[in-house]
This record gives structure tokens, C-alpha cells and sequence, in this order.
């Protein structure tokens, strides 16, 4: 019998079958195709943030802001900055480039995604450029314009979580209402009569 199987053997590598047919051959490469977020026109041409995430926007804004007031106390020993210092900071921080962020789609949903953003999915598309960094610029400008940089560096000094809530998740936060990353649930009609 062992001579047979030898010689089958021999034959089916000679003839280039045998062995893939028995094992099934090696595994074909799975090619894999990750299409980019299609955009609105509203996405792609309007000058603001799109509603839907606006969320995103503030929690990037946040995380930036947090950043660079940390690295400046860094440099004056951690101690609490002069207000021209954190005005300085602050006017800094909404004028940096914000290319590092764009719009990626997470389980059919278009999410901002980049630095302090949570969700970040390896195998996707992400849009960069484009309006992104000017709408995150504007958007934190206007933050720091209506909130004012003493109130945004006191809640710094708090930590993390306190400047996340007075921008993004206070009453008129950009998440209040709604599910995190999503528009704003719409407010109950009220009886004007």
C-alpha cells in the first residue's frame, strides 16, 4: 500500500493537483473595498458645522483647548496662567490648523473623527481638509466669544470633565439633548396661544 500512495503521491505533484484539491489550496487574499463618506451638500459646501456633529466638534474643541492650556502650565511649572496668558493660549488653540480632522462613516452613521474623539475605526476612510478645519475653527472661536476665557480656563482648572460639560454638555452644549454625536432631540411644541 505504501508504494502506491508514494507513487499516487509523486504523480499528483508532478501533475501540480493532489494537494490543493485535498486541502483546499491556500486561502484566497480577501480583498476588501472601504468606500469613502458620501457627503450632503450641506457637508461638503456649507460653511457651519452640519448639526449631526456638532457634538464631535465640541468634544474636539474641548480636547484641543484642554491640550494646549495643559502644555502652557507645563511650561510656568503648572502653575494657574496669567489671564493674557490663557487669553493668548485660547486664541491660539482656535486658530491652529485643524487638518488632523475629518469625517469618517461608523456603522452608516458620519462621524468627525481625529486627536481626543472616541470611536476611531482603523479600516475606514476618513475626509480631511476640506471645510473641516474651518468649521472647527470658527465653532471654537465662538465658543470662547460666548462662554468667555475666564470661564472656559476656571473650568479647565476643574479638570477635563468640567470643560467638557460647560462647552458640549451644559443647557446650550451642542449635546445636550441628544444622543452623543447625533442632533438634538427636538424640543416639545409649546402652546403660543
Amino acid at each position: 500500500m505504501r508504494p502506491a500512495l508514494a507513487v499516487w503521491l509523486a504523480l499528483s505533484l508532478l501533475a501540480g493537483t493532489g494537494a490543493k484539491e485535498m486541502c483546499g489550496g491556500p486561502p484566497a487574499a480577501s480583498s476588501r473595498s472601504i468606500p469613502a463618506p458620501q457627503l450632503s451638500p450641506e457637508e461638503r459646501l456649507s460653511p457651519h458645522m452640519p448639526e449631526s456633529l456638532r457634538c464631535d466638534a465640541c468634544h474636539a474643541i474641548a480636547f484641543q483647548l484642554e491640550e494646549q492650556l495643559r502644555r502652557a502650565e507645563g511650561k510656568v511649572g503648572r502653575k494657574a496662567l496669567s489671564e493674557a496668558d490663557y487669553v493668548e493660549v485660547l486664541e491660539r488653540s482656535c486658530s491652529q490648523g485643524w487638518e488632523s480632522y475629518g469625517v469618517q462613516e461608523l456603522d452608516g452613521e458620519k462621524r468627525l473623527a481625529g486627536p481626543g474623539l472616541p470611536r476611531q475605526e482603523p479600516l475606514s476612510v476618513m475626509v480631511t481638509g476640506g471645510p473641516w478645519p474651518s468649521r472647527l475653527s470658527k465653532m471654537c472661536h465662538g465658543y470662547v466669544g460666548e462662554r468667555g476665557e475666564a470661564q472656559i480656563y476656571a473650568a479647565h482648572r476643574q479638570g477635563p470633565a468640567a470643560l467638557r460639560e460647560l462647552l458640549c454638555h451644559g443647557e446650550k452644549g451642542a449635546c445636550a439633548g441628544g444622543k452623543a454625536g447625533g442632533p438634538a432631540a427636538p424640543k416639545a411644541m409649546q402652546n403660543e396661544l
